[in-house]
């Protein structure tokens, strides 16, 4: 990859109880990179679910490259949430057809498996337009794996609560107890 294009990379989930954590990496020219923040294109959290959904295929259309990789809460109990972040976002960028030069990751940790160059930065997903639309690829096909998960683990709210800590959601595991999807070194004391 050359100099004129930007490639971010972003997580979502990684505080859940339920569920892999997704990475997303995403390819931007230029050129691409400013229409995509004129379009809205920012941090995921910062827009509304329905924002999201309508931005996805235009950062599809408009990215030069893109790739998703997921770690299963298995992975994380086995390796760590940090450990299995890193292994679902060296999994997107494995997806890419051709090696980035240099990857901007959000966050304040490097990504210690990543041998490239690369630059962590802060709140990364508010200042790169690369960062923020692969915020929103993360968030919005994890965000669909837990409305699908919903039919399998009914009672869990997942298809709400995403697999977060909700007050909900903490209420229907000490009812209904800990699935195979549950996290359960995030239970432990």
């Amino acid at each position: 990859m050359n100099d004129l294009v930007e490639v971010g990379i972003d997580e979502v989930g990684k505080g859940c109880l339920f569920g892999p954590v997704f990475s997303a990496v995403v390819v931007l020219t230029l050129e691409n990179n400013h229409l995509l923040k004129n379009l809205g294109v920012n941090d995921s959290k910062k827009l509304s679910a329905k924002k999201r959904n309508l931005l996805l295929p235009k950062i599809l259309e408009l990215s030069q490259d893109w790739g998703i990789g997921q770690s299963s809460a298995k992975e994380i109990d086995r390796y760590g949430i940090r450990h299995a972040t890193e292994l679902s976002m060296i999994r997107a960028i494995y997806k890419l057809r051709l090696t980035p030069t240099k990857i901007y990751i959000d966050g304040k940790l490097p990504l210690n498996l990543w041998q490239g160059m690369q630059e962590s930065i802060i709140k990364g997903d508010s200042k790169l337009t690369s960062i923020a639309a692969a915020s929103i690829l993360a968030k919005v096909t994890r965000d669909s794996l837990m409305i699908r998960l919903e039919e399998s683990y009914k009672g869990y709210l997942i298809y709400k609560n995403k697999g977060y800590g909700t007050s909900d959601h903490i209420s229907s595991i000490s009812h209904l107890g800990i699935t195979n999807m549950h996290r359960k070194s995030f239970f432990k004391n």
